[in-house]
């Protein structure tokens, strides 16, 4: 049985090329503490929005990157034996296979970059 996590997490595609995205709107318009929207798509890979305030739960990704970058707020993110922070302006990608778990004391909003086939759930072993 899979665990179930309360995240709001879209992974439709919200924009289109060439269509203008409002990130302050998308912050201001969201309520939820973990938040994740998919913007658009570039080739292979997609752009995501994370609104979050608390802790994701530890997981990988066997086949995937995954690139941080915060806009507000401070984003943590576990790896085995360290603690990456992110403050705004700041980013780092986690290479596939490496166990993470993000978490934010204060509300954070940040970029993803990853591949269009994903799984923000990943792995969980």
């Amino acid at each position: 049985m899979s665990k179930q996590y309360n995240y709001n997490q879209h992974m439709n595609i919200k924009y289109n090329h060439l269509e203008v995205i409002d990130v302050p709107q998308i912050v201001e318009e969201n309520k939820e503490k973990w938040f994740n929207q998919t913007l658009t798509k570039i080739n292979d890979s997609v752009a995501r929005i994370g609104i979050v305030e608390g802790d994701y739960h530890w997981h990988k990704h066997d086949d995937d990157d995954e690139f941080f970058f915060v806009l507000s707020g401070k984003l943590y993110i576990d790896i085995e034996g360290r603690t990456i922070e992110l403050n705004p302006n700041q980013g780092v990608t986690i290479p596939k296979g490496v166990m993470h778990r993000p978490r934010a004391l204060e509300k954070t909003v940040m970029l993803m970059v990853e591949t269009s086939s994903i799984d923000p759930i990943g792995n969980l072993s």
